[in-house]
């Protein structure tokens, strides 16, 4: 496969066509009588009309035939995807997961949209307002069918398995270590290549965007241009046996056949469009003097709400980073929390549970139930001399943090068989160390 290439930034405005048809931008205006080569004018909205010119969001694409070419949309098996969160009782313990099983291709085939397990959310697609968490597990790529949310946004954290994902605005290879953002109607496909599994963060009703950074200034944490929007790419083919088109539309599935395929967008230009990122590129900030600092210093991405500092989700990772404050216990404190915490981790041993806590699982604190680190890690980071020290080397961990309260769906507490029940034993041997005769 030649290397892919890429355009910098965050939320730019881009423009790009397909080297094979060069000029096939209209000059001067989006929509002319006729376009360049033959080519059908199609905007795609990210917001409204009518939202402030700092945050709208659309993009013209000029395509060999119109999206709306398609027989009628008709339901489809919802599988283990959900947004029902009634369906089990209200679990408010410590939750974590041992990692989920991706089934081995001669068991079973499972692409990107068969693969999808909502694992746990809260809200409602249908006001626009709320999220889910969902997992992956894929072992083979979509033929003929792509897949489109009408219901939000996907951020995707792959942890096991590059995936290449062709979309309308064309191609992205991302592979572990780097996330991608597909954005409310885009159209995408996913090839993959072996056993795959990974994280989604599922918004409804905003856009991720990066957060305000406040006294640190100008410069820091998830810098824009490190994010990469595809370049123009098409393919003018008819598929004989159909096309099948998947909508994610109120929380239900539906499919619809087309005879060719929607990725023959030859040229496009906007601000609303897929996007990736490597984690690799985070310029992390830390405490330099004491104390342990609030994770939102980690934040790359964020889904604002209406209430100023408060995100309907957060995306925040722990990337290896340098440890230096003094007379400070180190290791996350102990916490209860108004937010919702989901926990994943891509590689390496997360510092505060080195143990239990693995790549490809997950953990969930919603809000208000304690947690923190185990056992173990207390008593060796409470006798540790404090030097400078590496943290989290060869690791990453990231956390979607919610102020929703997040209900866990019946794949995630029963059906997955990946909960692992022993996790409050982690603190079981936590013990008093409490002296009123010595200070």
């Amino acid at each position: 496969m030649a290397e892919l290439k890429y355009m910098p930034g965050f939320g730019n405005e881009c423009v790009s066509e397909d080297p094979r048809c060069p000029g096939a931008l209209p000059e001067g205006q989006n929509n002319p009588q006729v376009c360049p080569y033959g080519l059908y004018a199609e905007q795609l909205s990210g917001s409204a009309f009518t939202c402030p010119r700092s945050t709208n969001k659309r993009s013209w694409l000029y395509r060999i035939l119109p999206s709306v070419c398609h027989k009628p949309f008709k339901p489809m098996d919802q599988g283990h995807l959900t947004h029902n969160w009634d369906e089990a009782e209200a679990e408010p313990n410590q939750l974590r997961w041992k990692p989920f099983e991706i089934p081995r291709a001669s068991e079973k085939n499972l692409d990107f949209v068969s693969g999808l397990h909502t694992l746990c959310g809260a809200g409602e697609p249908k006001s626009r307002n709320g999220i889910a968490i969902h997992i992956f597990t894929c072992n083979t790529s979509m033929i003929n069918r792509c897949f489109y949310n009408s219901d939000g946004d996907f951020l995707m954290v792959p942890q096991q398995g590059k995936l290449l994902i062709t979309t309308e605005f064309g191609k992205l290879l991302v592979e572990p270590n780097e996330i991608c953002v597909i954005q409310q109607g885009m159209r995408f496909s996913i090839e993959v290549f072996g056993e795959t599994r990974g994280y989604i963060l599922e918004v409804y009703g905003v856009h991720f965007e990066l957060p305000d950074l406040g006294p640190i200034g100008a410069n820091g944490l998830a810098n824009p241009r490190d994010f990469l929007v595809p370049v123009a790419w098409y393919e003018d083919c008819q598929v004989a046996g159909g096309y099948t088109v998947i909508s994610k539309y109120q929380g239900k599935l539906f499919s619809a056949q087309q005879d060719f395929s929607p990725f023959n967008v030859v040229a496009w230009h906007g601000n609303y469009t897929p996007y990736k990122y490597n984690l690799d590129n985070f310029m992390a900030i830390n405490s330099v003097a004491f104390d342990h600092a609030d994770p939102s210093i980690f934040t790359v991405l964020t889904a604002k709400s209406t209430r100023p500092g408060v995100a309907f989700a957060d995306f925040v990772i722990f990337p290896p980073r340098w440890g230096v404050a003094n007379n400070t216990f180190r290791p996350p404190y102990y916490h209860r929390n108004c937010m919702s915490e989901f926990m994943g981790l891509i590689k390496g041993r997360y510092e505060a549970k080195e143990e239990g806590f693995q790549p490809g699982g997950g953990s969930l604190h919603c809000m208000m139930t304690p947690h923190g680190p185990d056992a173990e890690c207390f008593e060796k980071a409470s006798k540790a001399r404090l030097e400078p020290e590496r943290v989290a080397e060869e690791t990453m961990a990231f956390m979607f943090e919610s102020s929703f309260s997040m209900a866990v769906t019946t794949w995630g507490l029963k059906t997955s068989n990946c909960l692992d029940k022993t996790y409050y034993k982690c603190w079981e041997p936590l013990k008093s160390h409490f002296n009123p005769s010595c200070k």
